[in-house]
Formats: C-alpha cells, sequence, structure tokens
C-alpha cells in the first residue's frame, strides 16, 4: 500500500512509503539534467545513512530501501526534503560509447511514425537523432536498460497506445522526450527507429550491464533504408 508522506506536485518533491520498508522520493517538475544530477547527490548522502540498505535510482527519483521500517517516516522524508534543498549537484563523468545504427528497416518499423508525428522527412529525424548527445540517468525496466537523457524536442514521439510483442533486444527507440536501446527481447510500447548489435545485459559479463549511470552516448549511422 503506497501511504503519502509529503504531496505537492508543483514546487516541494512527493515522498511516498511504499510498504513498509521502502520509501520512494520524487522530484517535482520535468526530467532535466539539472533534477537528476540532483538525485545522484541525493543518492550519495542517503547512501551514508546507516538505515538504508539498498538505493534505486530512477529518472528524477530515488528509491530507498530500508534494513528495518523506519520508526519516523515523516523524519526520513524531512531529511530528504532537507538534502534535496541544499546539496548540490552530482556531475558524473561517465564513459563515451559510439554506438552505429541501423536506421529504418524492418528493425525500426515506427520511422515513419515518428517522422509523421514530428512533422519532418525520415532523414531529417534521423539526422536529429544521431546528432545529440545522450546522457545515461538510470538502469531499469529491464536488466541493463538505460534511461537517456538528450534526445531533441523535435523529435519527442508518445509511447505507442499498442506495443509491439516482440521488439529485438538491440531496437533503438524514442518513447515520449526519452530515447532509448532495448536490452532484451519482448513486448515494447516505445518507437523502435533502428538498430545495433550491442549487447546491453550479459550475465557472465562483469558488470553484467553495459552502462552505467552518467555514461554517454553518441549514435552514428551505420545503414539508412527508408
Amino acid at each position: 500500500m503506497k501511504n503519502d508522506v509529503a504531496r505537492d506536485t508543483h514546487a516541494v518533491p512527493t515522498i511516498s512509503m511504499i510498504g513498509t520498508r521502502a520509501m520512494l522520493f520524487e522530484a517535482p517538475g520535468d526530467f532535466t539534467m539539472a533534477h537528476q544530477r540532483r538525485i545522484w547527490a541525493l543518492m550519495d548522502a542517503a547512501q551514508a545513512r546507516p538505515d538504508v540498505c539498498e538505493l534505486i535510482p530512477g529518472v528524477t527519483n530515488l528509491m530507498l530501501i530500508f534494513a528495518v521500517p523506519p520508526d519516523s517516516p515523516r523524519a526520513v522524508a524531512d531529511w530528504l526534503r532537507h538534502a534535496w534543498d541544499t546539496l548540490p549537484e552530482r556531475h558524473i563523468e561517465g564513459r563515451l560509447f559510439e554506438i552505429g545504427v541501423r536506421y529504418g528497416g524492418e528493425l525500426g518499423g515506427d520511422l515513419a511514425a515518428v517522422a509523421a508525428h514530428a512533422g519532418l522527412p525520415p532523414e531529417e529525424v534521423i539526422a536529429i537523432h544521431h546528432g545529440s548527445e545522450y546522457t545515461v540517468c538510470a538502469i531499469g525496466s529491464a536488466p541493463g536498460f538505460g534511461y537517456l537523457h538528450g534526445l531533441d524536442p523535435r523529435i519527442a514521439t508518445p509511447r505507442k497506445t499498442v506495443p509491439s510483442l516482440n521488439m529485438p533486444a538491440g531496437t533503438v527507440t524514442i518513447g515520449g522526450m526519452q530515447a532509448g536501446i532495448s536490452a532484451l527481447t519482448g513486448p515494447n510500447g516505445w518507437n523502435s527507429i533502428g538498430y545495433t548489435e550491442i549487447t546491453l545485459f550479459d550475465p557472465c559479463r562483469q558488470p553484467p550491464a553495459l552502462f552505467a549511470i552518467g555514461d554517454r552516448i553518441r549514435f552514428y549511422p551505420e545503414s539508412i533504408a527508408l
């Protein structure tokens, strides 16, 4: 059961208990790198708390998991709000990945729909997509999947109302204001615009996830099929 500890969608964070041992901190406002860097700073500060046993950063949110249910959730919420208001942004200098994409074709079947939504030719959508540098803000949803910030608003496209049932791992996607690469084969509501051969998650690799928070990604076209 989700019990609100604090809620103000306009100016202050939303802080909620998830069950008895987890607390979700959600930043107010839009998905910006400034907010994400403050989440990273909050993550570092929370890591030093002796009552926290695990931290799960998301897109402008952070989940704290406690070793035992906190005696005073309100006191923890007050600490989180104070930390959010006072901590400086944390900048992470991650690695740079340059990733080749086969744009369009059978594995980029939603490229035409993205172009139609943007009111742009598919060639321009491709140029805009690989003309940006992206930052891995969080890892989640599926093992190894990185939520990418940096998508040009001109090609932002809502997720599909009817998901693809078997989107292959490696599909290059757009979902709202976020870009991504499918980590696993399966149902997916993001828009497919291309494909890359990289493997985002390999349980035999150390670490299993290819990307980490703060890594940067630049796409380039290996081929274009319209």
